[in-house]
This record gives C-alpha cells, sequence and structure tokens, in this order.
C-alpha cells in the first residue's frame, strides 16, 4: 500500500493524481517569432492598463477579468497576432495582480530599450496542441528539448517565458497518465535527512552527502567578469551556477525517492539562516528548493513526506534520548561526540538525522488511522 500527503506546491485531481508544472527549453529557431508575440501581448497588457486607469477614474470601480475580455474581442483579427486565447489570458491575469497588490494602475509593459520586460505570452489549455514532441501556438509549430516526455502527460493552461539570456521556455501544467506507485513499507524502509553545510544531507542509515558549493566554485569567474563589466558573462555564470545546483538537487532527490518508502527532513530555517553571516553558504546550498523538488516527487511517486521540528535533534542522543551532546556556538565545529549517559559514539549529523526519523515515525503513527486503530487493538 502507497500513501501520499497532501503538498501546498502541487495540485491534485480527483483521482488523487499529482499536477506538475514542467519547464522545457525551446529551441532557438524560434526566437523572432516569439519575441513579436512578446511584443502583442505587451501591447494587450497596456491596453489593459490604460482602460482600467479610466475606468476607475470615471465610475471608481475596478473591472473584471470578463470586463476586460469584453473590449479585447476581435483583436486577433484586428492586427494582433497572438492566440484568441492568449488575449483572454493576458486579461484574467491583468485583473488577479490587481486585485492581488491592490493597485489601480500596473507596471507598464516594455518592449524596447534598456528596461525591457522580459518575454511572456500566457496560453489555456484551448491554445495549445503538442504532437510528434512539438508544441503548436497559433499558426506555428515550436520545437522543444522534451526531456520529459509530454505524450506521457494531459496537458493543461500555462505560459512561454523568456530569461535574462534571451532564451525561451514553455512553463505548463501537466498531469501524468499513470501515477506510479511505490511499494516499499512506510517503517522500514524509511529515512530522517538531516541538512547542514559541512555536508549537504546527512541520512539516519549513515550515508553522508557532500556539500558541493557551486557559488564558491565559480566566485572567482565572476568576480573578474563583473569587474571587467562583462554583463552577458555574468548572467551565463549565474545560469550554470543555478543550472548545476538544480541538477544536483535533481539526481540527489530522485535516489532518495526511489530508495525510501518515507521521508522525513528536518525544517531548518533557511530564510533566518541567509540573514546571518552565513548567508552565501546557506544560498549555495539550496535546502528550500531541494526540500521543494523532494516534496513533489514524493507526492507523485507515492512516497510520505513530512518536515519535522529538528530542534536539538544534534544534542539528543538517539540511544538514550539524553540531551548530552555538543551546545552553543563553542559546538558547531564538534563533528563527533560520545553520550557521557550510555557512552556511544555519535556522528553529529548522522546522529540527529536518526532523531528527525524518530520524530517523524511518532508522527507518522499518529497521523494513521489504521496504525492507530492496530495499536489499540494490541493494548487491549
Amino acid at each position: 500500500m502507497s500513501y501520499k500527503k497532501n503538498s501546498d506546491t502541487e495540485d491534485a485531481n480527483d483521482q488523487g493524481t499529482t499536477m506538475r508544472t514542467l519547464h522545457i527549453r525551446i529551441r532557438d529557431k524560434h526566437a523572432k517569432y516569439l519575441r513579436a508575440c512578446a511584443y502583442d501581448v505587451n501591447q494587450v497588457w497596456n491596453f489593459c492598463n490604460a482602460l482600467s486607469i479610466k475606468v476607475f477614474e470615471r465610475e471608481r470601480r475596478f473591472m473584471s477579468g470578463y470586463d476586460l475580455q469584453k473590449y479585447t474581442d476581435g483583436a486577433s483579427k484586428e492586427g494582433i497576432n497572438i492566440h484568441s486565447q492568449t488575449i483572454q489570458a493576458i486579461a484574467a491575469e491583468y485583473a488577479a495582480k490587481r486585485k492581488q497588490f491592490k493597485k489601480v494602475r500596473l507596471a507598464w509593459r516594455k518592449s524596447g530599450g534598456a528596461r525591457r520586460s522580459l518575454g511572456w505570452v500566457p496560453f489555456k489549455k484551448s491554445g495549445i496542441t503538442y504532437a510528434h514532441g512539438q508544441i503548436r501556438y497559433g499558426k506555428v509549430w515550436l520545437s522543444l528539448r522534451d526531456s520529459y516526455g509530454l505524450n506521457d502527460y494531459d496537458l493543461g493552461p500555462g505560459n512561454i517565458s523568456e530569461d535574462s539570456r534571451g532564451r525561451w521556455y514553455i512553463n505548463i501544467c501537466a498531469t501524468p497518465r499513470q501515477k506510479p506507485m511505490h511499494q516499499l513499507s512506510l517503517f522500514n524502509d524509511s529515512t530522517g535527512i538531516d541538512l547542514g553545510l559541512k555536508e549537504f544531507a546527512a541520512t539516519s542509515d549513515g550515508a553522508v552527502i557532500e556539500a558541493q558549493r557551486f557559488y564558491r566554485g565559480m566566485e572567482e569567474k565572476l568576480a573578474i567578469a563583473q569587474r571587467a563589466n562583462k554583463k552577458d558573462r555574468v548572467k551565463a555564470i549565474h545560469t550554470r551556477i543555478a543550472n548545476r545546483r538544480k541538477d544536483f538537487h535533481h539526481k540527489l532527490s530522485t535516489i532518495l525517492v526511489t530508495s525510501y518508502g518515507a521521508i522525513f527532513v528536518g525544517n531548518v530555517n533557511a530564510s533566518a539562516l541567509a540573514k546571518t553571516n552565513q548567508a552565501k553558504s546557506v544560498l549555495d546550498a539550496g535546502w528550500s528548493a531541494f526540500r521543494t523538488m523532494l516534496q513533489y516527487k514524493c507526492d507523485r511517486a507515492g512516497v510520505w513526506f513530512d518536515e519535522v521540528n529538528e530542534a536539538y535533534s544534534t544534542q539528543t542522543c538517539s540511544c538514550c534520548k539524553k540531551r548530552t551532546g555538543p551546545k552553543g556556538l563553542e559546538g558547531l565545529g564538534v563533528r563527533e561526540w560520545n553520550c557521557s549517559e550510555c557512552q556511544t559514539v555519535h556522528h553529529r549529523d548522522i546522529n540527529a538525522g536518526k532523531n528527525i526519523l524518530a520524530a517523524g515515525h511518532g508522527r507518522l503513527a499518529g497521523g494513521i488511522p489504521v496504525l492507530t486503530a492496530q495499536a489499540a487493538v494490541l493494548q487491549d
């Protein structure tokens, strides 16, 4: 039997199938066409912005997305060369953003100059067609670097976006047609993971994953490019750092998800540590992105995932539960220690992983009614 924990980062349909957002590179030969589409998107957005401002000044009311769509009907036949579904999506997105930020006027989208807005082309489900590794948008078939195999997904709405280097991507909501079921036991095949800086992660069963330090490794080259004012080179280095980090996270999270039936991770506060003198190392590790990635992969594979409170997990002996480990700032450099109560020798991070696993098991047993009922029968 497999168990699935609901995720805040992904939605699920009525059958419990997880919806994912796929990020796929579009081949560069379509850049000119997509830039032209983005220009028309900016015109529609700015029209909605100007119209909304005038209506508010005249009638003191905000226009809804449906109201804006009435004024943009037929625009695709009058020189705006984007899909009619895209025009409707722009109007709906504008109304949603204005409501979110509670502003009468949003920022204008700029199509040129140094402050040019990055390209953005939204679409609805009915605005695209997929076949033979290509997405048809409007009258053009866009070639993709499809590493996901979109043939295995039911595709929904999304958008086409440009990054700072002029590369284009399609971001699309997709639901797997068949959900793989995980057959591993929750208790016998489970692990606790302690995230850190010296070692990126340590598991309760003794595996230690070394921190990669992607930013630190490229820091010198980045500084040289910044001093030389080579903006394109700086963007390329930042992109390479981000891609290497993401690749590491993907490979590690996939190994963990295929190896365990339940995964528990400590809730280390990355945002708080990013405000300390350890900020560069914390941001380089990318704990939050890794946990998010691990969570949606667990949801898709039917693996139980949970974040547990890791308070005192490094100080508490995983054998006798006494708090005899290294404490305070002076204890941060201690990697191994002896428990003064039971004389057990502990690796700092592996011990923390064992305590996180124990906390997760306690939470798991309390969260599954079947297990709780079985425990009550055994007690009787």
